[in-house]
């Protein structure tokens, strides 16, 4: 009668230590689908925050004029944030620096929230905080990048 030996089937020591540029620098990285999920938000999120926010504060579309006048801020209001959102979007797209722009992105939208409640009467302050949370996840879910984008100004000594 022979017996049956079994191998436990856990990961080898190179699997469990792959450096986090192969992993995707977070603890998603290894399921394919949170990837693709992730990935597919950083996209949507780059076009909305480039083309549909950005972009018409750039070109002085009247309703993103008009917002900033009743702000008092004016056009270098406008053309500083829509600056700032499409700089943001375009980081969102850059591996190496989809964490830190989607944590400037929080903290626009965190301003953007406050200022709606507090000189636009609440009007659309639901929009920054729905958008608040999936960029909270791709800061969180890339933060390794952030590491990698750190390594990299250290070793060229910025």
């Amino acid at each position: 009668m022979t017996t049956a030996t079994t191998t436990p089937t856990t990961p080898s020591a190179s699997a469990r230590t792959a450096p986090a540029s192969t992993t995707g620098g977070s603890a998603f990285a290894g399921r394919r689908s949170v990837r693709v999920t992730l990935r597919t938000l950083q996209v949507v999120l780059a076009l909305f925050f480039g083309l549909a926010s950005g972009v018409p504060k750039l070109i002085a579309h009247p309703t993103a004029v008009e917002a900033f006048e009743r702000l008092g801020w004016g056009e270098p209001g406008m053309y500083t944030i829509g600056a700032l959102e499409v700089l943001g979007g375009i980081a969102l797209l850059i591996p190496v620096l989809s964490s830190v722009g989607a944590t400037a992105l929080v903290g626009l939208m965190i301003g953007a929230f406050i200022v709606s409640v507090t000189a636009l009467g609440g009007e659309n302050a639901a929009t920054p905080l729905v958008l608040i949370l999936p960029l909270a996840w791709i800061a969180w879910a890339r933060r390794g990048q952030t590491a990698e984008l750190v390594r990299l100004l250290v070793r060229r000594g910025a």
